[in-house]
């Protein structure tokens, strides 16, 4: 009995990786000062990363008030954006 190679199935699946990027960084470190991420290049420059905001949100949690004690669904929701 012969045996015929088989090619498995997921290689056929399989692509290339995607080409790469390169960060305009090489470390990154914590100021003490400001508690923030500074970041530098190769040559120890600090490069500019682009300004972000932050975002903040905040949930009530589910008041039990039925009579089999199951949280009942009532919510609220906020969010504050800078």
């Amino acid at each position: 009995m012969q045996e015929t190679a088989v090619r498995p199935w997921g290689i056929s699946r399989m692509r290339p990786y995607p080409a790469t990027y390169q960060q305009p960084f090489a470390t990154v470190a914590i100021d003490p000062e400001t508690q923030t991420g500074v970041y530098r290049d190769g040559a120890g420059q600090v490069v500019e990363m682009g300004k972000h905001g932050s975002n903040k949100g905040t949930e009530t949690q589910p008041q039990s008030t039925n009579l089999d004690s199951r949280n009942d669904t009532d919510h609220d929701q906020d969010s504050e954006q800078d």
